[in-house]
């Protein structure tokens, strides 16, 4: 993007000697120097550091502002909207219909947010909710968005309505096809119909209980219906079962507290083949006393599990408490026999045996600690940088706290360390739920950077035409690139296509020079991440000029590339609050056929955003742009200065940023300059961007 804001060799005026440059630059730099002091010594809201990394197309850290912002004022509605269109430049679809669902509770009057967010339930796999709130808008009195919605509603409901009735004609024929259950419950529920599908979520588990996504599908549904108990029953069942996924989505549905043992006998009832389930119910009930139903249900686990040697020597300490040796005998010295050395030591204490003098073998890793231990030995761990072990830890203290939200995190950040992205996800997204403020916003970050990272291609727009009093001319610039992730490399392949060009093409005089590049460049190149707002790029590509220019043909091969850098303090535009504030935009370019040229460029501006006036944000503040180039022309060697106002209107996109600026300009050199030294110019545009 850079690149397209360099100019063509149009004629460009030069520098006479009785002109004082240095005391201009000189002044200029110390009034731009004085007004980011006072910028940065001012607290930047967050809001405002939102809107302007928007403007700067820096979406992580606007995003991150934006969540900032939100933590201390959780019920602003606009800028919820304005974190979903961020979410959405980013594609993290999931994340912005989130924040439009926020907006809706806030602005439930509001039916263009309920729309967007009817749209990003359906594109986000949340049919029912999305078909709930096309019907009630298909009704509105807006009659744009009724239409919408009426539409969006029958493109749903009619597929919905044929696949039922197809799945249930097939259950008539077959009614124990597996997937024409899974098929018609899925269905039932994205067509809000909860009881149809919890009888066929019930009847597709039975089929196969291994699979336990299914009983909380189960409770799901339930839920809806009002059956608390029995979708407790069903969650509870899936909380204990072998699958880590469905146990950790069971846990977000059930009530944060330890299940009660009505609850538990309720989900046995539902699944009696449950070895985890029972054991828990176990542990419960020798807690609570009841030491005859816990003996109980230890037996029935090892019955239905003789290799769990837990439960084997658990029923053993109960069998020799009360005194009957000889059935205890049998299982404890099963656990004497295992390889379970901490489990055997426990035994030998209780049998007042010596302890076994068997030395470990180097190779064999402890087990993990329990409890509070294994939190603490987990942050000692992950200190020292012995991951796989903070890993082994943090699990078991997970397990013996599953609403523990820091261990969630500090699992979050174990898998990133160990590059297991996916895993990582995970975890911070379980821990962005955390009732902690703190601990919720660095999960949200970590999420946020993670997912933002994974999407596979991104497409980004901008552009930026304006007009030129000096040349009485508009003039062009945009881009539209799409960029492919690869993995974990730090640099990302793309595809672009820049416009260069104006309205007039020529000065119109004797010897008529062209004012701009008047070319669409199609290129394909590589680009680095940003890295403290730096950003390095290059790509090869062919320039198409639209019109017929005698000093080149209609397609000329183009290179180009080179380095990037911006960075903005104090109080943006669009925030709440007004204040100094400082920016700066620094780009090196090398361009090919500007006979191998490299040109740099500073732009900078200070300046003061005004207290906001209705829907109006603006600022007002001092330029000073800088541009030279390495083979010394005079058309690419000037500075300028000069007054300028932005400003942007609520309602409209955050990215739609106007500006006029007015600047007295003077030319660095002067060999080759058929006009004067100095000229003044009004520039008046727009700037817009977007990413998807």
């Amino acid at each position: 993007m850079a690149a397209a804001r360099q100019k063509s060799p149009a004629r460009k005026p030069a520098l006479p000697a009785h002109y004082s440059l240095v005391g201009y630059l000189g002044s200029l730099v110390c009034a731009i120097a004085a007004a980011a002091a006072i910028a940065a010594a001012q607290a930047p809201d967050p809001a405002q550091r939102a809107y302007d990394a928007l403007r700067a197309r820096d979406y992580d850290r606007a995003i991150a502002s934006f969540r900032e912002a939100l933590a201390a004022a959780p019920d602003r509605a606009a800028l919820r909207k304005d974190l979903a269109y961020t979410y959405l430049k980013t594609g993290d679809t999931e994340a912005a219909r989130d924040e439009f669902g926020e907006a809706m509770r806030l602005e439930p009057e509001n039916a263009q947010v309920a729309l967007e967010f009817a749209f990003l339930c359906n594109e986000t796999k949340k049919v029912a909710e999305a078909r709930r709130i096309f019907d009630r808008l298909r009704h509105a009195p807006d009659r744009s968005v009724a239409e919408a919605a009426g539409t969006a509603f029958e493109n749903i409901e009619r597929p919905l309505a044929d696949g039922i009735r197809r799945w249930t004609e097939a259950l008539a024929a077959a009614p124990g096809d597996y997937s024409a259950h899974h098929e018609l419950a899925r269905l039932a529920e994205q067509r809000d119909d909860p009881a149809l599908a919890a009888e066929h979520y019930l009847a597709a588990w039975r089929l196969h209980p291994a699979e336990r996504s299914l009983l909380v599908d189960l409770g799901r549904m339930w839920l809806a219906l009002g059956r608390a108990a029995d979708a407790n029953a069903a969650l509870l069942a899936a909380s204990r079962g072998s699958s880590p996924r469905a146990a950790e989505d069971a846990r977000d549905l059930l009530p944060a507290r330890y299940p009660y043992v009505s609850e538990f006998r309720a989900a046995l009832a539902l699944d009696p083949q449950n070895s985890a389930l029972r054991r828990d119910l176990a542990y419960l009930l020798l807690e609570m006393g009841r030491k005859e139903e816990a003996e109980a249900e230890f037996r029935r686990v090892v019955e239905s599990e003789p290799a769990d040697l837990v439960a084997a020597a658990q029923l053993g300490f109960l069998l020799l408490a009360r005194g009957d040796r000889a059935a205890a005998m049998p299982l404890l010295e099963k656990v004497l026999a295992s390889s379970d050395d901490d489990l055997a030591a426990k035994v030998r204490i209780a049998l007042n045996l010596p302890p076994d003098l068997r030395r470990r073998p180097a190779s064999d890793a402890p087990a993990p600690a329990r409890g509070p231990d294994a939190k603490e030995m987990g942050e000692r761990s992950y200190q020292a940088g012995y991951l796989k072990d903070a890993l082994k830890y943090f699990q078991a203290a997970y397990e013996d706290d599953p609403l523990d939200f820091s261990v969630m995190l500090k699992l979050g950040w174990t898998y990133n360390l160990l590059h297991d992205d996916a895993r990582a996800l995970n975890w911070f997204d379980l821990a962005r739920k955390s009732p902690d403020p703190a601990l919720a916003r660095e999960a949200g970050r970590a999420w946020r950077n993670l997912h933002a990272g994974a999407a596979r291609f991104r497409t980004s727009l901008w552009l930026f035409p304006f007009y030129s009093s000096r040349w009485k001319d508009v003039f062009s610039y945009g881009q539209v690139k799409t960029e492919m992730r690869l993995g974990n490399l730090p640099f990302r392949p793309y595809l672009s296509v820049r416009f260069i060009g104006d309205t007039r093409r020529t000065t119109g005089e004797a010897m008529p020079q062209y004012l701009s590049e008047t070319s669409f460049l199609v290129a394909a190149g590589l680009a680095t991440r940003p890295w403290r707002g730096i950003t390095l790029w290059g790509e090869a590509g062919q320039a198409v000029s639209y019109v017929s220019r005698p000093d080149r043909g209609r397609m000329t091969p183009d290179y180009r590339g080179g380095a990037a850098f911006g960075r903005g303090a104090g109080r943006a535009l669009g925030g709440e609050a007004a204040g100094w504030f400082a920016d700066t935009y620094d780009d090196a370019v090398f361009v090919s056929r500007f006979n191998n040229d490299l040109l740099l460029y500073s732009q900078n501006r200070a300046g003061f955003t005004l207290p906001s006036v209705g829907p109006l944000r603006w600022q007002i503040y001092l330029n000073g742009n800088y541009t030279t180039d390495a083979r010394r022309q005079y058309w690419a060697n000037f500075v300028e200065s000069g007054p300028g106002l932005r400003f942007r209107f609520e309602g409209l996109p955050p990215a739609l940023v106007f500006s006029v600026n007015l600047l007295r300009g003077v030319y660095t050199r002067n060999e080759g300059n058929p006009r004067g030294p100095n000229y003044n110019d009004l520039r008046a545009g727009f700037w817009y961007a977007f990413t998807r």
